[in-house]
């Protein structure tokens, strides 16, 4: 009897009939003599329709309360999916984060989970359950608060408790048949992915692809969970995420992915001398902004520019701690540009072939795309580019390296 991790985003389980499919499908597996853990997300635009709702009421609510009010969303998935089951004759138990054992830190609406105590769940299963928990939450060391755990919080909650339960395998059910190239909604011609390595994936979510957050992969690649993402609405074979992956050997390009919640700010005419970057960034980093792409210009009489890059959503509040720092320390001013995107390509072992830098420039260059900032790592050439270029710059890379090809 294997244990398997199931996890169902929000287009799985929008409305009756869509879990009522999503009961057959955890039906099945279970006839197929599996011990099951399903984890749902909200349905459909429950979420958005809740951060609507606090909004109306505040424009600044409270974070403890905002975290108590949107994990009722995942509750409301999973009874529904517990009571599908019961209606067809399995016997099935819903469990809010608490109730199966997660706990995370103190950061609302940003947790990170510290810890799984699946005795519970374990003591379920034992019974001959099928478990379903709330994904996206988890409960607070200490004081015991309901917190969530950021966006795609139920794939880091699944791959967590595959990992808890020591799981064969965690599956990833959401509204694309696995993962691509590049984005299917945006470009023709991509094609799936048989597998993907752990350290490619993260690189994809970290850099703009939706189909996995980077923090599920993170917790996949350090317990060694293989996560199969596939379609809830199809049966088709999806894609594998694991430790050896099949390599690609003539293109070591794997997928282009995007992003467009990227904001550049420039501080202009700053002092060059030690303390002044940590006078900057260390206040961003007690306010959780998260800083991406770093530039610092080569200086002038002891004078620089300072360019970094942040989530599009952080840029107002990032300003007003910015701002008041670059003024005391004696610098010119601050510029903001939050018409800008990420565009990137990944694969391993690109940076020992010579070439695939180049190439992405030239292409860029031949479609009239300006490159405003370039960051790299072993496995991915990064630029930042007006945002309203996007997709031009995505079909050009896809078929310059020759994506849509079976190597």
């Amino acid at each position: 009897m294997a244990l398997i991790v199931q996890k169902y985003g929000g287009s799985s389980v929008a409305d009756a009939e869509k879990i009522k499919n999503v009961a057959r499908r955890v039906a099945k597996a279970k006839n197929e003599g599996n011990q099951v853990v399903v984890v749902v997300s909200a349905m459909g635009d429950t979420t958005d329709d809740l951060i609507g709702k606090a909004l109306e009421i505040t424009d600044h609510p409270d974070l403890r309360e905002f975290d108590t009010l949107l994990a009722t969303g995942e509750q409301q998935s999973m009874a529904f999916l517990a009571m599908a089951l019961r209606a067809k004759g399995y016997e099935a138990i819903s469990l809010s984060g608490a109730q199966a054992g997660i706990t995370t830190d103190t950061v609302h609406s940003q947790a990170r989970i510290l810890k799984i105590d699946p005795k519970r769940i374990r003591k379920e299963l034992d019974k001959g359950n099928i478990v379903i928990v709330a994904g996206f939450q988890g409960i607070s060391k200490g004081e015991k608060d309901i917190t969530t755990l950021g966006r795609g919080g139920s794939d880091t909650t699944a791959v967590a408790l595959a990992a808890g339960l020591n799981a064969e395998i965690c599956q990833i059910y959401t509204d694309v048949e696995g993962v691509y190239t590049a984005d299917p909604h945006l470009i023709p011609g991509v094609r799936k992915l048989k597998d993907i390595g752990y350290e490619e994936m993260l690189e994809l979510a970290s850099y703009g692809a939706r189909v996995m957050h980077n923090r599920a992969v993170e917790l996949g690649e350090l317990y060694n969970v293989p996560i199969l993402v596939a379609s809830s609405f199809s049966d088709s074979s999806g894609t594998i995420i694991c430790k050896e992956a099949s390599m690609e050997v003539k293109n070591k390009a794997r997928g282009i992915v995007y992003d467009t919640n990227v904001s550049k700010v420039t501080v202009v005419s700053v002092p060059d001398h030690p303390g002044i970057a940590a006078a900057i960034f260390e206040p961003l980093a007690r306010a959780n902004i998260s800083v991406d792409t770093i530039v610092q210009n080569a200086s002038i009489n002891n004078i620089t520019d300072l360019t970094f890059t942040i989530a599009r959503n952080d840029l107002i509040k990032a300003m007003s701690i910015v701002e008041p720092v670059v003024k005391s320390v004696g610098g010119k001013q601050c510029v903001t540009d939050s018409k800008l995107a990420k565009v990137s390509i990944v694969g391993t072992g690109m940076q020992n072939t010579p070439g695939y830098a180049a190439r992405m420039f030239r292409v860029l260059h031949e479609q009239g795309i300006n490159i405003q900032l370039i960051t790299t790592s072993e496995i991915r050439i990064t630029c930042i580019i007006s945002e309203d270029r996007v997709k031009d710059a995505v079909q050009a890379l896809h078929q310059a390296f020759e994506l849509e090809k079976e190597t």
